[in-house]
């Protein structure tokens, strides 16, 4: 998260170009939108139960689990002549390397275009269990999660784009009130998402997804990529982030400015 947010300070500040990121998890890790409330809502216990890590985006949205997935980070600045001015807008742009990108794994997906503003009763702190707008679907299954923020004039948007998912550690992570309301919440979970390796039959790695979505960004936005190499300098300055901002007590997280 300090890494994602040092890239999109650099760009504002002219130092680097556009930028796509590609990553990965070294353990389970439950990331939070930037104003969702954690109290009454995670269960801290069960996250040291899981060894699962704990943090909070600078993007909105609902809590996601980042296990054995690929994650995405886009930052480009909001004046740049291919990003709208509406966030829906630059949303639909941007799925368009997600969409090519799991084209090149042989999956067709498509453009999840939710019935406007849904009612409060059916908000979750669960991301995938409802879908934004030009989110992927396969088979009207959510197949991959986005978020977006837009700060010192440069848009961020992250995502994440799960081989498989651990539905048991998931629904342990939050607090229900009881384990048949837990129990009922997963079972409809199970019918909203589906993921790369229940689609393919077969298990995919970190490695073949990453090329698969350099392909489908390059391809879908019309850029190429090539690799940033970061400075000593630079790397220092997203450890001092990280330290001072990001970790933090998980009990203590509550909000970020």
């Amino acid at each position: 998260m300090a890494l994602d947010e040092m890239l999109l300070v650099w760009h504002s500040q002219g130092k680097i170009p556009p930028t796509i990121r590609f990553y990965g998890w070294s353990s389970p890790s439950l990331t939070v939108g930037r104003f969702q409330p954690v109290d009454g809502v995670i269960d801290f216990n069960a996250l040291e139960k899981h060894h699962c890590q704990f943090v909070r985006r600078m993007t909105g949205g609902s809590a996601v689990l980042h296990d054995n997935e690929l994650t995405y980070s886009i930052i480009v600045a909001e004046d740049h002549p291919k990003i709208p001015e509406s966030i829906v807008e630059a949303y639909y742009i941007l799925s368009h390397g997600l969409l090519e990108g799991y084209k090149q794994l042989g999956i067709h997906a498509d453009y999840a275009i939710p019935q406007e503003k849904q009612n409060k009763k059916n908000q979750t702190a669960v991301c995938f269990e409802k879908t934004a707008y030009y989110e992927m679907i396969v088979d009207g299954k959510k197949i991959s999660g986005n978020a977006q923020t837009r700060k010192k004039g440069v848009l961020l948007q992250h995502g994440s784009i799960p081989m498989s998912i651990d539905e048991d550690m998931l629904f342990d992570l939050f607090m229900y009130p009881s384990i048949e309301q837990r129990q009922l919440k997963q079972n409809a979970f199970k019918e909203k998402v589906i993921t790369i390796d229940q689609i393919k039959n077969r298990k995919h790695s970190y490695d073949e997804l990453k090329q698969a979505f350099i392909s489908g960004f390059q391809s879908g936005l019309g850029i190429t990529l090539k690799p940033l190499n970061l400075t000593e300098e630079q790397w220092e300055e997203v450890r001092q982030l990280a330290s001072s901002k990001y970790e933090q007590e998980i009990h203590s997280v509550q909000t970020i400015d």
